[in-house]
């Protein structure tokens, strides 16, 4: 008997586990499917298009994708150990995490990008994405890599963004 997916609840910095890298997935089992499943459950509650397991807690290198927000099961996509392999373009967007709610702004990414990953049977994929795809992609990774969105920034912008949660911490608004 399968279990339901589970909703899990996102991690929000400044906690550690989305400060660090991640493991290397080994196992392809049972257990990792249901990881996806909850993952997958656990974003689309909280309104998100990507999320990466340490955004649960888990620091395995896996993250799921569904631009479609479920409206199209063909859309999701579960990346295990993936790394970018190529990249090329330049794009400029605004950008969200769910690991820093309320939290906003214009990161630079690459237009288009290669990725070499792995499926949840681990067998070898590789997709490209553009634009908005394309910076799920590296956004995601960059959460399995440790690094956080604002770490994307000037100096400027992530002190004033630092500061922002400093002060929602204090006021006690901040998780």
């Amino acid at each position: 008997m399968q279990r339901e997916a589970m909703i899990r609840e996102i991690v929000t910095y400044p906690d550690p586990i989305l400060q660090r890298p991640t493991e290397k997935v080994t196992e392809f089992d049972k257990e990792l499917r249901t990881l996806a499943a909850d993952m997958f459950e656990s974003m689309y509650t909280a309104i998100g298009i990507g999320l990466a397991a340490p955004q649960i807690g888990v620091s395995k290198r896996i993250t799921v994708i569904d631009l479609s927000n479920q409206k199209n099961a063909d859309e999701k996509i579960v990346l295990v150990n993936p790394e970018i392999i190529h990249k090329e373009g330049k794009q400029v967007a605004e950008e969200g995490c769910l690991s820093l709610p309320d939290i906003r702004d214009k990161v630079s990414r690459a237009a288009k990008v290669k990725v070499r990953a792995q499926d949840l049977e681990g067998k070898t994929i590789e997709l490209e994405g553009t634009e908005l795809l394309a910076r799920a992609f590296q956004h995601e990774i960059d959460h399995l890599d440790g690094i956080l969105f604002p770490w994307r920034l000037s100096a400027l912008k992530r002190d004033l963004i630092l500061r922002k949660i400093r002060k929602l911490q204090k006021s006690g608004e901040w998780k």
